[in-house]
């Protein structure tokens, strides 16, 4: 089944992830991931750090004449910003030495302090290089060979911004996979033009103030098919795995399937999607979309609907926030580095990745194939059997 491990510090050398459990025969470029790792970099509010790190991709293994060969598929990102800066090399290599500036203001908010004491470091690099959300470009790599599989057999998954900071979009129009480079296209890559002024006003604001923006990402997948997950172990349900998954994202505080909260605050009588029989295509079908598409633990065939929420970036332009040198002990500020003002619009793409993982892991733990051609197959033979039942 479909697994992946990433590797690397967000200013070392470069970022590997290596995937295993793809079919062979799926199609593959370095340009389709590269346009994945481009969109991760877009949005109103993206720090210059996205103009200096270019993402210098490489397909090491796996892949022979743009095909995938059934063995792990290992990629390369190399930070070019590494390369250019003596600075990194220093701070970064992995040759025996020491610092010469050790980082001790820890940030709230970041993983800094937990994990300098899990481990029992001094210098807070130690943990925030690993922490950083740079992490994640390994992850939408791995996730645009995910989307290539699930694409075989009829699956989208695309994503957009529903609120950033205190601007929220009251939309009940939903972007479909088609919409996608429009939304792309936006700023803060948001598909309902009266809440995108808002929320770039929203972005103007924090950055004059030298604050930071949180916000909430909504994720979309459609033909997904019925019967992805399974309710008989907690493990297996669809719902949580995709919970897990999103709330694995830096910065990610809450994940919602449908509408989850808000359902919360109603009566059962109003919090269900009713259940109808489509005699046309012969298929039975809901009519909200209120669980966001799954019961039980398992995919319904409808729209698949997964909202992230993530809080405002630990690091910020102006520090302001009260901490602690953990040398001193005395009172200070949290330290600075390089930052966006929000990564909310990159959130989507990331959380896209992750959505896009655990769908197509179930998808293989339920149709199997050690060829792309064999996975379709019985893919195609299971819609087959729900046809009129």
């Amino acid at each position: 089944m479909l697994r992946y491990l990433t590797a690397g510090e967000s200013h070392g050398q470069a970022l590997v992830v290596i995937v295993e459990g793809l079919p062979a025969g799926l199609e593959i470029t370095v340009d389709e991931i590269q346009a994945e790792l481009a969109r991760r970099r877009l949005g109103y509010g993206r720090g210059p750090r996205q103009r200096f790190e270019a993402d210098e991709l490489t397909l090491v293994g796996g892949v022979r004449h743009g095909r995938t060969l059934g063995s792990p598929v290992a990629i390369e990102i190399r930070n070019s910003e590494w390369f250019r800066s003596d600075k990194w090399h220093e701070e970064m290599s992995p040759a025996p030495g020491a610092t010469k500036d050790p980082l001790t203001q820890v940030r709230p908010g970041h993983a800094d302090l937990a994990g300098m004491q899990k481990y029992g470091f001094t210098d807070a690099r130690d943990v925030l290089e690993r922490a950083s959300a740079r992490e994640t470009a390994a992850r939408v790599a791995a996730g645009a060979l995910a989307k290539r599989l699930l694409a075989t057999i009829g699956i989208d998954v695309w994503s957009h911004v529903v609120q950033m900071g205190a601007a929220r979009s009251t939309s009940t129009v939903r972007p479909t996979i088609a919409d996608l480079a429009r939304v792309d296209e936006s700023p803060v890559r948001c598909f309902d033009a009266a809440a995108e002024e808002a929320m770039i006003a929203e972005v103007r604001d924090a950055a004059r103030d030298g604050d930071s923006l949180g916000g909430v990402v909504e994720v979309l997948a459609s033909g997904v098919p019925v019967g992805l997950g399974s309710h008989v172990h907690w493990d297996r349900k669809l719902d949580a795995l995709l919970a897990q998954a999103v709330m694995s994202i830096q910065a990610v505080k809450g994940v919602e399937i449908g509408d989850g909260f808000e359902v919360a605050g109603r009566r059962g009588s109003e919090a269900h999607d009713p259940i109808v029989w489509d005699a046309t295509d012969r298929v039975y079908r809901r009519e909200s979309s209120l669980a966001g598409g799954t019961e039980g633990g398992i995919s319904t065939g409808e729209l698949l609907v997964v909202r992230a929420a993530m809080k405002p970036l630990a690091t910020l332009n102006r520090p302001t926030l009260k901490t602690v040198d953990v040398v001193t002990k005395q009172e200070t500020v949290s330290f600075k580095e390089r930052t966006d003002v929000t990564a909310v619009p990159a959130a989507g793409v990331v959380a896209e990745t992750m959505v896009a993982l655990v769908l197509a892991a179930e998808a293989q733990r339920k149709f199997g194939g050690d060829s792309v051609a064999e996975f379709v197959r019985n893919a195609s033979a299971f819609r087959a059997t729900l046809a009129g039942s």
